[in-house]
Formats: structure tokens, C-alpha cells, sequence
């Protein structure tokens, strides 16, 4: 097997050198993960032109505030018409409202940004620890300022974030900025593709997905333990995306990018196959189920909601934010956002 993965890396044209691992069996979908059908129907708001709203946010006026794959940040009424803010001339992703009514981007082609209601932009940061950002992904965001963000790769773009999957070595960062100072510190690194940042209410602890392990971390921010970083939530029955800071209703809501693939599991323990699969055409990659689902988790980590869609559902879901009664859903690849009534519990 050495001898066949050294021919095939030979042959690779994507640089991964893949790390065999062996991912826990999925979750039973029975219980708190049967199928359900709450994201059927949901309520869709067209995109003037563009696509990939990746995340969703609400500013201090009820409005919904996205970015496209085209590098532009829309803000849409309550009636969902759509308008321009800015342009980032790169790829928007997570999105942050900020105190002061400003908009918090993270643009994994330009860094952490700050977009004012003009359009005006300022890069906050494009480097963490001295090293350049790779894959500036999500964020959340302190009372006192404090940025809390993703790198999710030190190799491969977002765009990429197939070939990171499959490689499986594990170099996504989680960082604090202080944007006051400019300095920035590590407060976990190793993350199979770091991805989506949330706030606990109290700001004791902070958690981050890892997309590539079907899991999320925490890291304590305050006490005794402060900067232990440990799984806060395993074995998930989906791939993690974006993560929003935890709300009034105590939830903390994670957009599944999609259940759980069965060839990539196949696939985990066999590094050879991985390089095959990195260089196959993408029609013949493992491709994951369109099917929309959200999971809403309390402090502990413990799944209190799980909304799901049928065929043909939103899909696939990477941002999500509740909000005045809504749950509103942003997609890398859809060309619209949509929004479902939240579960009575979580308002």
C-alpha cells in the first residue's frame, strides 16, 4: 500500500497528502434525527443576480445582511427585496453584526473586514500569528470587540475545502483579535477544517466546528480552566458549518452542510483511495445529499432542536441565524436565502 500511495502521489494534482482515520459510526436516525419535513416550504428571498449567500445575519433594523460568491454583501427589507452595500472584490462568508450598526465580514480570499453602511471597507486583519490567512471562514464577535475567528486550513482555500476533507491532517486555527491592539493569539489550532464560531451568552466559553470530524470544540474563555479546549458536541450526524453565538432562548444553532456521507466514511481509513478521489473528476467525487437540516444545541451540547427537509428542500444549508420569530438559512451554492417560522421553544 506505501509503494501504491507514493505512485499515486506521483500522479496527484491537488497536493493532498492524505492521514488515515477512522470516523465514528453515524448516529441512528431515530430520536431527536428521524426525519422530519419543518424546512419544506420555506419561504424563499431571489438573489438580484448573484449566488451563495454562505452566511445570514440580522442587523439592529430586522434586515437580512448576506454575502455572494461574486464578493458582494446584500442587505434585504422585510420584504425581501435585496440591495447592494459593498463589494469586497473577494469571497464574503461569515457575517457579523457589530455594535456601532457595521458589518463584520470574513472574506476567505481578503480577511476580517469592516464594512460600513456607505460601503466602505477597512481590512481589520489578513494574518493571524504571522502567517497569511488561508481560509478566513466565520466569526463571532465580544461585547468588548473581541473577534473571534476561523483560518479553516493553512493549505487549502475554501474553495478547496473538498481536497481538505479528504486529506483529513488537520490545520485549521482558531484565533482571537483584538482589533483595538491589532494582535491577534491562537486559541486552538489542529481543527479538521475549522469552520463555523459561536459565543456563549456569558462569553465563558467559545465553540468551533469541525466540519471534516462531524464535530465541535469549546474552549473555555474564562475561570480556571481558561483555554482548555475539549468536544463539546461528537459524533454529529452531518457535516458542521457555520454556528451562531447562543441566543436568549439559550440555543445555539449549527447549519449541517449535510448529513453525513457514506463513501466519505468508506473512504477515511484509506489514504491511497483519498488521492484517488481528491484527482477524479467532481461528478465522480462523494457528493452530499441536498437535503436541508439545522440542529439547535443547548450549553451542554446537547441537541434540544433538530429541523430537517425533505428532497428538493434549501439545500445546502451553511449559515443560519434566528431571529423576530424567524430562523433565516443562507447556502454556498443556492441562488437565493430562505427563512422558516423558529420552533416556539427557541423564540
Amino acid at each position: 500500500m506505501g509503494i501504491l500511495l507514493s505512485a499515486l502521489r506521483s500522479l496527484d494534482r491537488t497536493g493532498i497528502d492524505p492521514v488515515a482515520w477512522h470516523p465514528p459510526t453515524p448516529p441512528p436516525l431515530t430520536g431527536p434525527f428521524a426525519p422530519s419535513t419543518e424546512l419544506d416550504g420555506a419561504e424563499r428571498w431571489a438573489m438580484p443576480g448573484s449566488k451563495g449567500p454562505e452566511d445570514v445575519a440580522v442587523d439592529h433594523q430586522g434586515r437580512l445582511v448576506t454575502g455572494t460568491d461574486d464578493g458582494k454583501v446584500w442587505r434585504f427589507d422585510e420584504a425581501g427585496r435585496a440591495s447592494l452595500i459593498a463589494d469586497t472584490g473577494g469571497r464574503p462568508l461569515g457575517v457579523e453584526i457589530l455594535d456601532d450598526g457595521r458589518y463584520l465580514i470574513c472574506d476567505c480570499e481578503r480577511g476580517v473586514l469592516r464594512v460600513d453602511e456607505a460601503g466602505r471597507i477597512e481590512t481589520l486583519t489578513d494574518t493571524a500569528l504571522g502567517r497569511p490567512l488561508v481560509a478566513c471562514n466565520n466569526s463571532a464577535v465580544g461585547r468588548d470587540g473581541t473577534i473571534y475567528f476561523t483560518d479553516s486550513s493553512a493549505k487549502f482555500s475554501v474553495a478547496e475545502h473538498r481536497t481538505d476533507v479528504l486529506e483529513h491532517v488537520g490545520t485549521g486555527r482558531l484565533i482571537r483579535f483584538d482589533p483595538a491592539t491589532g494582535e491577534t493569539d491562537l486559541l486552538a489550532d489542529g481543527l479538521q477544517f475549522a469552520n463555523g464560531v459561536g459565543l456563549a451568552a456569558d462569553e465563558s466559553f467559545v465553540v468551533v466546528a469541525e466540519t471534516g470530524a462531524y464535530q465541535i470544540r469549546r474552549v473555555e474563555l474564562a475561570g480556571p480552566d481558561t483555554g482548555r479546549v475539549s468536544i463539546w458536541a461528537e459524533n454529529l450526524p452531518g457535516l458542521p458549518d457555520n454556528v451562531t453565538s447562543q441566543t436568549p432562548g439559550g440555543v445555539f444553532w449549527v447549519a449541517l452542510y449535510s448529513p453525513r456521507m457514506r463513501l466519505l466514511d468508506q473512504l477515511a481509513p484509506h489514504p491511497a483511495l483519498r488521492v484517488v478521489a481528491a484527482n477524479l473528476p467532481r461528478w465522480a467525487q462523494p457528493e452530499p445529499d441536498q437535503r436541508g437540516w439545522v440542529l439547535g444545541l443547548d450549553a451542554s451540547g446537547a441537541v434540544v432542536h433538530s429541523l430537517q427537509g425533505g428532497a428538493g428542500s434549501y439545500a445546502p444549508i451553511t449559515g443560519v441565524r434566528e431571529a423576530d420569530g424567524w430562523l433565516y438559512l443562507g447556502s454556498l451554492t443556492a441562488d437565493t436565502v430562505a427563512r422558516v417560522p423558529a420552533p416556539p421553544s427557541a423564540m
